[in-house]
């Protein structure tokens, strides 16, 4: 059984700066990447970043140069840092782990429950 936990939602104002956490604990036996989405009201999910394993990352034009996600293997942990916030940026996020469990024999994918962030003055 594996499990995600978000943390680090909130309300800031614009311009201001967030930093979302996401840990996965339970039976993990490799992590092939993560992931952050967002999904605002009325809206598709949509990625946000990613990382892999070895350390790629990519992220969605809309973010680029504002948003920062980063990993620590050794805490199963992966993080987003969030400046220069917009109110486009409302959503809630969710985050997103590619891996392989001890209990099966393919990776797959494990999502959190979403963490939600407002951005309003």
């Amino acid at each position: 059984q594996v499990r995600l936990v978000e943390s680090g939602g909130g309300l800031v104002q614009p311009g201001g700066s967030l930093r979302l956490s996401c840990a996965a604990s339970g039976s993990i036996f490799s992590i092939n990447a993560w992931g952050w989405y967002r999904q605002a009201p009325g809206k598709q999910r949509e990625l946000v970043a990613g990382i892999t394993s070895a350390g790629s990352t990519n992220y969605a034009d809309s973010v680029k140069g504002r948003f920062t996600i980063s990993r620590d293997n050794a805490k199963n942990t992966v993080y987003l840092q969030m400046n220069s916030l917009k109110p486009e940026d409302t959503a809630t996020y969710y985050c997103n782990v590619n891996l392989l469990s001890h209990s099966s024999t393919r990776f797959m994918d494990y999502w959190g429950k979403g963490t939600l962030v407002t951005v309003s003055s």
